[in-house]
């Protein structure tokens, strides 16, 4: 007991005389390292750099910096958003595109066309169409929000520039930068075309057109207080009124209104 007792004691001697040496050690290294005196445009010495961390400054906050969500939300009442999504038919086994232009605002969509082949002559057109359809309400609009994709050329941009309008093109590869337009997408074929097999182009337009009237008129939006786009019908106090439903699309959509 009385030998352990020693080692313990000389182990406990050493130990602040090894601190003490790398003390020394470490002094005398900051010392050739950083000659004194030092100049104030010398920097901060070894010595001083190594006791203390770095100090990061962080990124300013620029209050005047506007971003691409608050872009898209405060310039929402005179958007567009336009882009492409694919049917495939079920006996012919092609594959059909629909061009669609949704008002970001309101919410409303417009189906322009559906074709096999949706080149840049072909979706032209259908941007003169629709500021055909638009009429005197084109001139609220002032952007329009696209992707990358061969199919708008110039020759769209051009129309839509005469016009008023725009054009924003959206990064490579970043679909969530036109996510109304993607949103859409995502409601069409979850509630319309792949619960159901579309055997040819007029069997699909005939569909659209029809879910579109839906969308429009009756579908609810939360983003509208769970109104629709354009509503047809007054709002029906549902205490004191009974209600009927209306299935749509052959029953994969029901519709409820007053019953006379």
């Amino acid at each position: 007991m009385a030998g352990l007792a020693r080692c313990g004691a000389r182990q406990g001697m050493r130990a602040p005389s090894l601190l003490v040496s790398l003390r020394l050690i470490y002094l005398v290294f900051c010392r050739i390292a950083s000659p004194s005196p030092r100049h104030p445009s010398h920097g901060p010495s070894l010595a001083s750099a190594a006791g203390r961390p770095p100090r990061i400054p962080p990124t300013p906050v620029r209050r005047n910096h506007t971003t691409w969500r608050r872009f898209l939300r405060t310039q929402a009442s005179t958007m567009l958003a336009c882009d492409f999504f694919h049917v495939d038919c079920a006996l012919t086994l092609k594959r059909l595109y629909v061009f669609f232009v949704l008002e970001v605002g309101s919410r409303y969509v417009h189906i322009l066309g559906v074709t096999t082949n949706p080149d840049g002559p072909w979706t032209a057109q259908q941007a003169r169409n629709l500021l055909m359809d638009l009429g005197e309400r084109a001139d609220q609009f002032r952007f329009l929000i696209r992707d990358r994709a061969g199919q708008f050329t110039d020759t769209i941009d051009s129309v839509l520039t005469d016009a008023g309008v725009t054009v924003c093109k959206i990064p490579p590869q970043s679909p969530r930068a036109n996510a109304y337009a993607e949103r859409f997408v995502g409601t069409v074929r979850s509630e319309a075309t792949d619960r159901m097999l579309i055997f040819g182009q007029r069997h699909l337009r005939r569909t659209l057109d029809g879910y579109a009237r839906h969308y429009n008129r009756r579908r609810p939006h939360r983003a509208l207080q769970l109104q629709p786009p354009r509503s047809d019908r007054p709002v029906v106090d549902l205490t004191h009124e009974r209600i009927k439903r209306r299935p749509v699309l052959g029953g994969l959509i029901t519709e409820y209104e007053r019953a006379a």
